[in-house]
């Protein structure tokens, strides 16, 4: 079995064929999806596709590029929507240094509100961190949380082992699968296997075979395969280390599958 620990089920790119979609993961040994919400807004829709599709496992949370949007009363929804759920994670949060236009300080705030709701709930989280990898270790050092998984990395070895230290894990996708990645593809071959876990961010960054197109959970198999061929090991290694890996940070999956 494989779990995608970071897929966007409830976006609007599969609402022609979102059942299909994940069926065709689940044929393809895709046992779980963790699919974290963006904005208070969506808190519905990915509570709603986590309850219609078996192996699904919600996180909620605001997204560091749609704070501009959100508003102190969503912060409350979701310390509700948290105790209500019980998700997996909270997620996807963290901070953005690439997008523009942006406001860092309101990132900053609704960041560590949102690390607050992690850690009064005893949750991992769910971090989104480009361009941004040093603040939002500087924030984690502040407000320690249950540990969780720095989605789509793409830091240093330095970087990689603070977060290690900290109690996380590294999501690696299909930006692994381009053989110009050669810095991601150095980190997924070389970091401790203990501390991968996969993803495809679907409907976003799509695998080099799928360049330009909508990614789908159904990928993951081959980028699993990408992962064992640039560790040089069987893919049956590679599933059972990074499921196990994705269960022990995110321990709320033992109830999914």
């Amino acid at each position: 079995m494989l779990v995608d620990t970071h897929c966007h089920l409830d976006a609007a790119e599969f609402d022609a064929d979102r059942a299909e979609v994940a069926a065709a993961a689940a044929r393809g040994g895709v046992g779980c999806i963790v699919v974290p919400a963006v904005e208070r807004a969506n808190f519905g829709a990915v509570a709603s596709v986590c309850r219609d599709y078996p192996g699904c496992a919600a996180a909620y949370g605001i997204h560091p590029m749609y704070v501009d949007r959100a508003r102190e009363e969503d912060l409350d929804a979701l310390r509700e929507t948290v105790r209500r759920e019980q998700p997996s994670a909270v997620g996807e949060i963290g901070l953005d240094h690439f997008a523009e236009p942006r406001d860092d300080a309101r990132q900053e705030f609704y960041f560590s509100a949102q690390l607050q709701i992690a850690r009064d709930n005893d949750l991992p989280v769910l971090l989104h961190v480009r361009r941004a990898i040093d603040p939002v270790l500087k924030a984690l050092r502040r407000c320690r949380v249950a540990g969780g998984i720095a989605h789509a990395f793409n830091g240093s070895r330095q970087q990689a082992d603070e977060f290690i230290k900290l109690g996380f894990k590294l999501g690696f996708g299909g930006a692994m699968t381009f053989p110009r990645a050669s810095r991601i593809r150095e980190l997924a071959a070389s970091l401790p296997l203990d501390a991968i876990v996969l993803e495809t961010d679907a409907p976003d960054i799509p695998p080099q075979w799928q360049a330009g197109a909508r990614n789908s959970p159904d990928q993951l198999p081959r980028i699993a395969r990408t992962l064992a061929d640039l560790r040089g090991v069987a893919i049956e290694a590679i599933a059972e280390a990074t499921t196990r890996n994705a269960t022990t940070v995110l321990p709320g999956l033992a109830r999914i599958h």
